[in-house]
């Protein structure tokens, strides 16, 4: 299951790295980027979950809050 779940957010990361690529417009390719940090950080919780370990937890946390102030 975890390997599943890895997988679709590695294809989710693909697809957001192609909107941010492709799209015309600055909002698409703010919407790629940010969706393609959101896919990253759930990587990192998917393995924590898997491994038991959550030393980069507060790590998702900072990494989130400069994700959602960046765009702004």
């Amino acid at each position: 299951m975890i390997t599943l779940a890895l997988a679709l957010l590695g294809l989710a990361t693909v697809c957001f790295g192609f909107r941010t690529l492709a799209g015309p417009t600055l909002t698409d390719r703010m919407t790629g980027v940010n969706g393609m940090l959101i896919a990253g950080m759930a990587g990192v919780v998917v393995h924590a979950v898997d491994t038991g370990n959550g030393a980069f937890l507060p790590v998702l946390v900072v990494v989130g809050l400069v994700g959602f102030v960046g765009p702004a």
